[in-house]
């Protein structure tokens, strides 16, 4: 007897259905194709021991399964619960007249217990396209997946309730998640705030330009200078994720896996922190089956790296293309995927390798070259990447101790709103285009242009730091984005001095 049933597989953050055909006829063994890889062959021993539990039993005849398209790679145990459905309505064990109409995934174990999986919602997405009636899964997924609309999403928690439910016997009740009201009721969480950081308003007003305009910012300091607490923050400033924003992060953390147990929509920023010993392939993604890496998961939100000179060279190079692009293609022998990495990055350093360099108290000890050369560490068409470099020095004692609160973050957050709602007005005609920071070289020339007293400024600036083309531009955009807080629609000579300061780290004007 011949039965299919439908499970999916991911590829980047897509999903595709994979049709299991199971065929149990006169003979004996046991086939599996249609390109499954280790893990997947590996299913039958669970499925076996599974199916035991409860009575069932793989049948002793001649069982052949594909999995179609045969020329598609499957990977993972997420189809263990595909398969043994297939087995037991083909071998009759089981009512079969409805599994065509529900896609079926989830991980066995040897009791019967039914494991998370990865990639729930692009799946979700996907079932809902092809109009299936509904999606039979893992119960710790079952709310991720329940975000899309129009899907019968049906958490299950062993193989037994499985059976059950197509038997007849027992009633599995549809996970519903209301996603705006769950969107919308955890927007504004954040348990970091910058009223707790004393002084450091120059800081702060840097990182409050960087938010508003999408730019990309390191900062220069001594150790304990408070750079990691000010990057932490950052995120908090940024405008609330849109509904669109938060299903396209959670798609892409879905597919690594990286989504919380019973967890819904992602409604925070994300902001990933990896080590400075990452490798290149952890950082943009890869592997043999390619996973998302660093940059993608840091997609609308904000990629911090602490202590930017001790990373691999290799590992920063391969950030200049996704900085520029916002995607990250990765291509292999038979296929290519193209993740998206529109993330904004915070960078932070020691001005050299004891740290006290330009310290007001403490006496720098390193060499002569030496401040350059730990400089160098840093190649320079990425230091041109990022739009502002602002130096962070020691809170003295006398602010530290005061116990009067700065700003908090929802009232610098408010101002950053409405800049970004000025840049969306002015954007809305472009695909694609959300911030300044995202202009193009023509958009630069039509959105940034200056008067007679701005255009000799810039051109002295220039001229005494040895800036390049690109920080030219850079230097516009981050001006747009001064002007846009001021609510001011022309860029007046105070926004292009404040963007030109903000090129410190440039070759001419830094380290001697």
């Amino acid at each position: 007897m011949l039965v299919k049933t439908y499970g999916s597989a991911v590829q980047g953050v897509s999903a595709s259905t994979i049709t299991v055909e199971v065929d149990i006829s006169r003979g004996a063994n046991f086939y599996l194709v249609g390109l499954p890889d280790a893990a997947v062959k590996e299913s039958q021993q669970r499925i076996e021991s599974a199916l035991r539990q409860y009575g069932y039993k793989i049948p002793g005849k001649k069982v052949v399964i594909n999995m179609a398209p045969a020329d598609v790679r499957k990977e993972g145990s997420a189809y263990d619960l595909t398969l043994a459905v297939g087995i037991l309505g083909a071998s009759g064990q089981m009512k079969s007249d409805a599994i065509d109409k529900y896609i079926i995934m989830g991980e066995l174990s040897l009791d019967g217990t039914i494991h998370p999986i990865k990639g729930v919602l692009p799946i979700a997405i996907q079932a809902r396209a092809e109009k299936f009636k509904g999606f039979i899964l893992p119960k710790e997924n079952a709310r991720e997946a329940a975000v899309v609309d129009k899907l019968d999403v049906l958490g299950v928690e062993n193989i037994k309730d499985v059976i059950d439910f197509f038997e007849g016997k027992l009633e599995l009740e549809p996970t519903l998640v209301d996603t705006r009201k769950e969107f919308l009721k955890n927007i504004n969480i954040s348990d970091v705030d910058f009223e707790d950081v004393k002084g450091q308003e120059n800081v702060k007003r840097a990182m409050e330009i960087a938010a508003a305009g999408g730019h990309n910012i390191i900062m220069v300091g001594p150790p304990g200078a408070g750079k990691t607490m000010l990057a932490k923050r950052i995120a908090g400033i940024l405008p609330p994720l849109t509904l669109h924003e938060a299903l396209e992060t959670t798609k892409i953390h879905s597919v690594a896996g990286k989504t919380e147990s019973n967890a819904a929509l992602m409604t925070q920023r994300p902001f990933r922190s990896p080590h400075h010993t990452i490798s290149d392939v952890a950082l943009v993604g890869g592997g043999g089956f390619p996973q998302p890496g660093e940059i993608s998961l840091a997609h609308n939100g904000v990629l911090f790296l602490d202590e930017l000179p001790e990373f691999k060279r290799s590992a920063l190079e391969v950030m200049r293309q996704p900085l520029e692009d916002r995607t990250i293609t990765i291509s292999r022998a038979k296929f290519t995927i193209e993740y998206p990495s529109s993330f904004m990055l915070v960078a932070s350093m020691n001005p050299c390798p004891c740290g006290y360099y330009n310290h007001p108290e403490k006496d720098c000890v390193c060499g002569g070259g030496t401040v350059q050369k730990y400089l160098n560490k840093i190649s320079g068409p990425l230091l041109d990447r990022i739009d502002i470099h602002i130096e962070v020095v020691p809170v003295p004692f006398k602010k530290l101790s005061e116990t009067e609160k700065g700003e908090n973050s929802q009232t610098v957050r408010d101002r950053v709103i409405k800049a970004r709602n000025i840049q969306n007005e002015r954007f809305k005609k472009v695909a694609g285009i959300h911030s300044n920071a995202q202009m193009s070289t023509k958009m630069v020339s039509e959105y940034c242009q200056l008067d007679q007293a701005g255009n000799t400024l810039l051109k002295n600036a220039m001229e005494r730091l040895g800036l390049s083309a690109r920080a030219y531009g850079r230097i516009l955009k981050v001006a747009r984005t001064a002007a846009d807080l001021s609510g001011d629609k022309a860029i007046k000579t105070e926004h292009l001095a404040e963007a030109i300061q903000y090129r410190s780290l440039d070759r001419d004007s830094w380290g001697g």
